[in-house]
């Protein structure tokens, strides 16, 4: 399939054409040519859409697919449809399935499943087996079955010894652990953050120091061990300070914030709405504007969606009992957009793309002639306005249903073929 794109700026720092607007021609699974202008040859798909710009492919390095053994709320073709839609090439999914990630079979379904999917998607294996933070999985043979990186998902490894295990095996073949910071053992029953907030709505909360103690933690355990770690879904203050200061002193530690924390903070729940109902919690907005900060300050390494399918009647329901988590692949682009206009086209490519394939050792890619096409097609000065109709996910737990975000995905270009929204 040849495709052939109109004008485009091209955001790509490691681009020699880089900032510039310039016609692309795609032939099958390869950038053949780059060039100010690239006559039609009358086989080729155009596509021209003004102020559009092209990235290398965007990368989400948490997401949850459901598939296997709880499909009624995803499976791997719904998420990855979910995923082109939101202009991912790309996608890791945590291991929180039945049966659990957490041996090479499991991997090589999600692998083999996958190929024929637009998007990538690169499974996760536990830590421990099943998840249960008790003993360490198959980690070396999962990683050779095609595991991108190990995480007990959203279950956090609270034995330090068993997460000092696993970062010293894992270092043996450069891999990568991912934790959410959270210690279960400070008022585990926290629904929202611990604060004025909470008190107001009489809700238990979950203090910010439940996320500060186990950064310290792990940051001790990768001090001790030399490995590397990557910490996903940072909500607060201190915690980003902590892994600045770490990153300052030679680990190799990095981090990523989702969409949800930047957007929204612990006041937007006054309203009781269930899709806000996140682990870990929406923060104070003082805690907002510093994960802000830190995203446009270089602090924050990757943008991830923290993707979490629920249905219908896990968020059709009082707060206190619906489940934690909501979708967000289609809008994730579109709500950093908005809050942050101020990121670079550079930044903003780092954050979604080049970041994750560095930290988890992903084919590098660069907008050039005789390199793959994978690429992300996207505006900033577009509108996204995800509704029942343009929903890709199986579930539609989001806050962002029907509200206008500024920003547009086009769609992908993967694998040889245009998937366009």
């Amino acid at each position: 399939m040849k495709i052939l794109l109109r004008q485009v700026e091209i955001a790509d720092p490691a681009s020699a054409f880089n900032g510039l607007v310039k016609d692309i021609l795609v032939d099958g699974s390869q950038i053949v040519r780059v060039a100010d202008s690239i006559p039609e040859q009358g086989d080729e798909t155009i596509v021209d859409a003004k102020g559009l710009l092209a990235s290398t492919g965007w990368v989400d390095s948490f997401s949850h697919f459901c598939d296997p053994g709880l499909e009624h709320r995803e499976t791997l073709q719904s998420g990855a449809a979910a995923a082109a839609a939101g202009g991912f090439t790309r996608v890791f999914v945590i291991p929180d399935t039945k049966p659990v990630v957490d041996n090479k079979s499991t991997v090589e379904y999600i692998v083999r499943a996958s190929t024929q999917l637009p998007a990538d998607i690169h499974p996760i294996g536990a830590v421990t087996k099943k998840a249960e933070g008790k003993d360490l999985a198959e980690l070396y043979d999962m990683r050779n079955s095609g595991a991108v990186a190990f995480s007990d998902g959203l279950h956090t490894v609270q034995s330090a010894g068993l997460f000092l295990k696993a970062l010293q095996y894992v270092k043996a073949f450069s891999g990568v652990l991912i934790q959410v910071p959270v210690d279960t053992s400070i008022n585990s029953g926290g629904l929202v953050n611990e604060g004025i907030i909470s008190t107001r709505l009489g809700l238990p909360g979950l203090p910010a120091i439940a996320e500060e103690i186990m950064i310290k933690r792990d940051l001790d355990l990768l001090r001790y061990t030399g490995s590397k770690l990557h910490f996903t879904g940072v909500s607060t203050q201190k915690g980003i300070e902590l892994i600045a200061e770490a990153r300052k002193e030679g680990l190799d530690i990095t981090c990523s914030v989702t969409p949800y924390h930047l957007f929204f903070c612990d006041e937007d729940i006054q309203s009781y709405d269930t899709n806000l109902k996140v682990s870990p919690p929406l923060r104070s907005r003082a805690d907002m504007m510093a994960l802000r900060e830190a995203v446009t300050g270089g602090h924050v390494e990757c943008i991830a969606s923290h993707h979490l399918p629920q249905d219908w009647d896990a968020k059709t329901c009082e707060f206190e009992y619906a489940k934690p988590g909501m979708i967000g692949l289609q809008t994730a682009f579109a709500a950093i957009n908005t809050v942050l206009p101020e990121v670079s086209n550079d930044r903003l490519v780092k954050l979604f793309s080049s970041n994750a394939r560095n930290i988890f050792a992903l084919p590098e890619l660069q907008l050039a002639e005789g390199q793959p096409a994978e690429l992300t097609l996207f505006s900033r000065n577009g509108e996204t306005v995800l509704t029942k109709e343009t929903n890709r996910s199986r579930s539609a737990n989001s806050p962002f249903m029907d509200r206008e975000l500024k920003g547009k995905v086009f769609g992908i270009i993967h694998k040889g073929q245009l998937t366009l929204n």
